[in-house]
């Protein structure tokens, strides 16, 4: 298996090599080059597609929450308590049902 050290000239490395291969990392802090998944056959439960609507909702209700300074500010503070990062943790309360952007 082949091994890439990160110099400080290449210091992050993701996305795609062309069509084919993506670099994923691992939850060791690694990264590895893969075959991307052939999902065309994939056919999805009701129950999978409506958990992938409401992380659509997830996502862009933290995106908002992400816009807002006070309510970003609010995500800030306790991400760094918990050293999660701010827009996960959006995320995770759009889940848990806490809406910080209510009036």
């Amino acid at each position: 298996m082949a091994k890439v050290k990160l110099t400080p000239i290449i210091e992050e490395i993701h996305g795609k090599l062309g069509e084919e291969t993506v670099f994923r990392r691992t939850h060791t802090g690694g990264v590895s080059l893969i075959k991307k998944a052939d999902m065309s056959k994939v056919k999805w439960s009701k129950a999978q597609k409506a958990h992938r609507a409401r992380f659509k909702q997830a996502v862009a209700y933290a995106k908002s929450a992400m816009a807002d300074v006070s309510v970003r500010k609010v995500y800030e503070k306790q991400a760094k308590k918990l050293n999660k990062r701010p827009f996960d943790l959006a995320v995770s309360d759009y889940f848990k049902g806490n809406n910080l952007l209510k009036p």
